[in-house]
């Protein structure tokens, strides 16, 4: 079952081996599935090592904009996964970079809100960033110097959000002609201690609000990041399965593209959201609900190991 409309059926035993062997592309989605934070989820490092062996392809999908991908191999590795390659992860921040170079053909500038793992993927890709010049003291919107060269404003998740930037961003999206994107949807992610932090999404709804503007999200639930991956591997989506802690991105992408949906409870989401929007009667809802749903990614072990 795959499309949206998920039965949320719990997997266990032979129904693990059956899933596995219909398909031959995995997509991980990272924090809260295969790590949280800087500890690895029971198992997982072993579980990816396996599929490998398996013939399986895998891949990891993240929202997650902080960081590029050389840091991703880092990370993988300091956690215990062994020989994960740079090209098997996509961020958001690298797809909205390859967007901007392959589907936009950028012409001009970008103004970026957002960090060092945006920076670093666009100027990897030969996209051109609007510098931001430090504020001169008492500079308001009304002195500030604006680029006439921004072609597009990209939106991330950014600590050092601040008026000004919104304030800039807003004025270059007066022009129709200037792209408006944001790397990914999500409101909000969960830290240690039980405090959270805004996500991308909340930065990219202040800017909606003021520019009176929608903006092209590349993360999921998009389906460019999927799309991103299939021009490079030649994915089929039939053969394809998603795994993920988040109903209303990682499931809802899955289901938008065409994939096989698991949840993890290691994350975000929880069963019983996951069986209400199965019973809902919204159909966008219906289309968060997996098809599947599974404790841990660790309970793929048994049946790998056989």
């Amino acid at each position: 079952m795959a499309g949206g409309g998920g039965g949320c059926v719990t997997l266990g035993g032979a129904q693990i081996r059956d899933l596995l062997d219909s398909k031959h592309n995995v997509l991980f989605d990272c924090d809260g599935v295969i790590w949280n934070g800087e500890t690895a989820v029971t198992g997982a490092p072993e579980v990816v090592s396996l599929l490998k062996q398996r013939g399986k392809r895998v891949f990891f999908v993240t929202n997650n904009c902080t960081r590029p991908r050389e840091n991703y191999v880092q990370k993988f590795s300091r956690l215990g996964f062994a020989d994960v390659a740079e090209e098997e992860i996509f961020s958001s921040a690298y797809c909205s970079a390859a967007y901007l170079r392959d589907v936009a053909r950028l012409q001009g500038k970008v103004y970026v809100i957002g960090c060092g793992g945006v920076m670093k993927e666009l100027r990897d890709a030969g996209v051109p960033v609007a510098e931001e010049e430090d504020a001169e003291p008492g500079a308001s919107i009304y002195t500030c110097p604006l680029d006439p060269d921004v072609k597009a404003v990209l939106v991330g998740y950014d600590e050092n959000f601040t008026f000004m930037k919104l304030a800039k961003a807003c004025c270059y999206l007066r022009s129709s002609e200037c792209l408006f994107l944001a790397t990914d949807p999500d409101p909000w992610h969960p830290l240690r201690g039980g405090r959270v932090t805004p996500g991308s999404g909340s930065l990219t709804a202040a800017l909606e609000t003021a520019s009176s503007r929608k903006a092209t999200v590349i993360g999921k639930p998009s389906c460019f990041m999927f799309d991103c991956i299939a021009s490079q591997f030649g994915l089929d989506p039939a053969r394809s399965l998603m795994i993920g802690d988040r109903l209303e991105t990682d499931v809802l992408f899955g289901s938008n593209c065409g994939l096989t949906t698991v949840l993890t409870l290691t994350g975000v989401s929880t069963l019983q959201e996951a069986l209400a929007f199965r019973d809902s009667q919204e159909p966008q809802q219906k289309h968060c609900a997996p098809d599947y749903v599974m404790e841990s990614v660790a309970d793929f072990l048994q049946a790998l190991e056989e």
